[in-house]
């Protein structure tokens, strides 16, 4: 009979200032096998501190705290520890703080008034690099977005211009510098700043990564 590995632990740094708020947080997490709170934090800078200390997976950071805020927080955990997932716990259904939440990092918005609800299933979407939503925010960022696109805001907040787009697109291909110069009669040098400009813009590190996002976006077939 062959036995199953036991599910890896996701190690959870808890940031919340209100102590009785983080005891029932913890309750809900440490009762599931795969999840458990190795940290807790009552402020944005401690759990900063907290995260440079110890090896932590997952973050579960309130958005109102003192000294620095949980937006804040997750902006700095972003850019500290690339890999570490953030969700936002907060007791504001707030379409502005689900934007600033989104924009900092977080993979999922948790209202703290269904945390016994949704907290569980948002910590193993995060882990799975999954984003996580209650009903009212998809909703939230659907209005967002029609709105932007009825007021014609956006074609022009297109990540990529077309231009860039088109070297992306033959990036992915396999094309190499002086092959796509030719196709889109620019010089090498136009074309690798094109490149630069691409792979920060989007974040990515290599020509894999440059590929992956041209799929994702339909540019190339995959």
């Amino acid at each position: 009979m062959t036995h199953q590995a036991p599910p890896t632990t996701i190690r959870i740094l808890l940031a919340d200032d209100h102590a009785l708020v983080r005891r029932g947080v913890r309750l809900i997490l440490d009762r599931e096998p795969d999840l458990e709170v190795v940290a807790e934090a009552g402020d944005g800078a401690e759990a900063i501190s907290m995260a440079r200390a110890q090896e932590v997976d997952l973050a579960v950071l309130d958005i109102a705290m003192p000294r620095m805020t949980g937006l804040q927080a997750a902006r700095e955990l972003s850019a500290l520890k690339p890999g570490l997932r953030i969700l936002m716990l907060t007791m504001h259904d707030n379409e502005q703080y689900l934007f600033q939440a989104l924009k900092a990092g977080a993979s999922g918005y948790v209202l703290k008034s269904v945390a016994d609800r949704d907290l569980v299933a948002a910590c193993r979407a995060a882990m799975r690099d999954e984003p996580f939503l209650y009903p009212g925010a998809v909703t939230a960022l659907i209005r967002n977005y029609l709105d932007r696109v009825q007021h014609g805001e956006e074609a022009s907040e297109q990540v990529l211009t077309p231009r860039e787009e088109e070297v992306l697109k033959l990036v992915a291909e396999g094309h190499s510098s002086k092959e796509i110069a030719e196709l889109l009669f620019i010089s090498v040098k136009t074309v690798q700043r094109h490149r630069e400009n691409l792979l920060s813009k989007l974040g990515l590190r290599d020509r894999l990564d440059l590929t992956r996002y041209a799929i994702r976006a339909g540019l190339v077939e995959p």
